[in-house]
């Protein structure tokens, strides 16, 4: 090895040199000493790469301090600043918890809890007692339950008609136009397949008519399953057939209303009018519309909520302490009528848009004093309820649109910055949209902005 690189390659400082300088405390703060250090070691040994083939690259302590919190960037569960105008994000989490669920949640983490102990009687109890009573109330149904996803609650709904149908092989009727696939390739035919049912298609993409089912009925015939389309919508020559009209085939309806909305927004099904419909069972999300934690929720007639609860599947999917203490103090701000205010869900796809103007010209004239160099305007925007839900509904909104530098450079700073700032790149500018905004990140963004334009 030449000389040169020799003396480059000793010089490198040592793992714990770079620990004590003050860039790396700093970095040992923010991500951990072991992460901090595992990040160090892969600087040093990238430099170690450069050398060898002849670069020459700084290599101070705070340089490699600085190459180690680059490599940290994006790793672990973070907070995000969420500006791009989409309320239930899946990238970003999806739902923001109220203060009251997270509260919840915390309690249940830092204690002991009655999660399935009685206290009344000092036996054994059941984590479903919690949340049940208030699904009750909520939704009019007989019975409930609670597991882990919305994905996990339709898996169960079916491989309880599979297993209470004399049928070997039972069939579940659906529409050809509700075989979805949702976000992370939840397949409908492909959880069919794996409760034990057969798929029996009717109609076709866009016309399916209740003639469709009645055709196909027969002795092996276990259920019919209704699917919210969830993520899209088909317009034009079209024909579908609603939960009201499957129940008049005296067959058992399941229906996958995904959204879990309880209260009016847009177009979404309601759970209370899917069940005075003649759902047996409706299966929906604790984390779109609801505005919980993430949770499969079904609720409908004992016979079949028994089915579930008791199938050994129940225990695999069900819901821990942290879900389950979150989603009763959802459901509580529901019952008491706060839930408008209480929910950041509802507060955002509900704000006014002059509010939302407002917000934007604020932070408009903050980055203007704050951030000099920024080309900075409010524009009209659209926000989105994301999620699977409200495919096509438009909620209005302002952004402040951001220019004089390259937008996805910018992007890619605000990325970087603590906490990361999301927003989107349109029209050659990257827009902020403020109703995704959550109390504090202004402040946040304000600083993320002045840290990448310094």
């Amino acid at each position: 090895m030449e000389t040169g690189k020799r003396d480059l390659l000793r010089n490198l400082p040592a793992v714990d040199a770079v620990m004590r300088d003050p860039s790396g405390h700093m970095l040992a703060a923010r991500y951990g000493l072991a992460s901090a250090t595992a990040a160090v070691r892969e600087a040093l040994e990238g430099l170690r790469r450069q050398i060898v083939t002849g670069e020459r690259p700084e290599a101070t302590e705070r340089a490699v301090a600085t190459l180690a919190a680059g490599l940290l960037t994006g790793r672990g569960l973070r907070r995000v600043v969420n500006a791009t105008g989409v309320i239930l994000h899946t990238n970003l989490g999806r739902s923001v918890l109220s203060e009251k669920a997270a509260l919840a949640a915390y309690d249940a983490a830092t204690s002991y809890s009655n999660l399935e102990y009685d206290l009344r009687s000092g036996g054994r109890g059941s984590r479903y007692d919690h949340a049940v009573p208030l699904l009750r109330e909520l939704t009019g149904a007989e019975d409930a339950l609670v597991v882990n996803n919305c994905a996990g609650a339709t898996l169960l709904a079916l491989a309880a008609v599979v297993a209470s149908t004399a049928s070997e092989v039972p069939e579940v009727i659906v529409s050809r136009g509700q075989l979805i696939e949702i976000g992370g390739g939840f397949r409908i035919p492909e959880v069919l397949a794996l409760s034990g049912a057969r798929l029996r298609e009717v109609g076709t993409t866009n016309r399916t008519r209740l003639s469709d089912y009645e055709n196909v009925i027969g002795e092996n015939t276990g259920a019919a399953l209704w699917v919210h389309p969830s993520n899209f919508d088909v317009v034009g020559f079209t024909e579908s057939v609603g939960v009201k009209d499957l129940k008049s085939l005296g067959l058992p309806v399941i229906a996958d209303v995904g959204s879990g909305a309880l209260l009016s927004v847009g177009e979404e099904p309601r759970v209370q009018e899917t069940l005075r419909d003649g759902a047996d069972l409706a299966i929906f999300s604790g984390d779109k519309l609801l505005g919980g934690p993430q949770a499969g929720i079904a609720v409908g007639a004992s016979r079949w909520i028994s089915a579930m609860r008791n199938h050994p599947l129940a225990r695999a999917l069900r819901a821990d302490k942290l879900c389950l203490a979150a989603l009763e103090a959802t459901l509580r701000s529901y019952l008491e009528v706060t839930a408008d205010e209480d929910l950041p869900t509802l507060r955002m796809i509900r704000a006014p848009l002059p509010e939302m103007k407002d917000r934007a010209n604020h932070l408009a004239d903050n980055l203007s004093r704050n951030v000099p160099g920024l080309e900075v305007s409010v524009m009209p925007s659209v926000a989105r309820s994301g999620g699977g839900t409200l495919p096509t509904y438009d909620i209005p909104s302002f952004a402040v649109r951001l220019g004089g530098t390259d937008p996805e450079a910018l992007a890619e700073r605000l990325r970087s910055a603590d906490p990361p700032v999301v927003g989107r790149v349109r029209e050659g500018r990257l827009w902020l949209d403020v109703r995704t905004l959550l109390p504090g990140d202004e402040e946040a963004v304000i600083g993320a902005l002045r840290d990448a334009n310094g």
